[in-house]
């Protein structure tokens, strides 16, 4: 029997990364690449989904 997904919610929590003493740009970038990251994840997951 196979399950079919008809919606994916992804939730995240950010904190005010200035407060780490990171610069602006600093915490702009990793969360660009943390984003960039869970973006590779969910494609690479719906890839091994499709080839089923």
């Amino acid at each position: 029997m196979a399950v079919e997904i008809k919606e994916i919610v992804i939730r995240a929590v950010l904190t005010d990364e200035e407060k780490s003493g990171k610069s602006s740009q600093e915490a702009g970038l990793e969360k660009e690449n943390l984003v960039q990251e869970c973006v590779d994840q969910v494609l690479k997951i719906l890839s091994k989904k499709n080839r089923r």
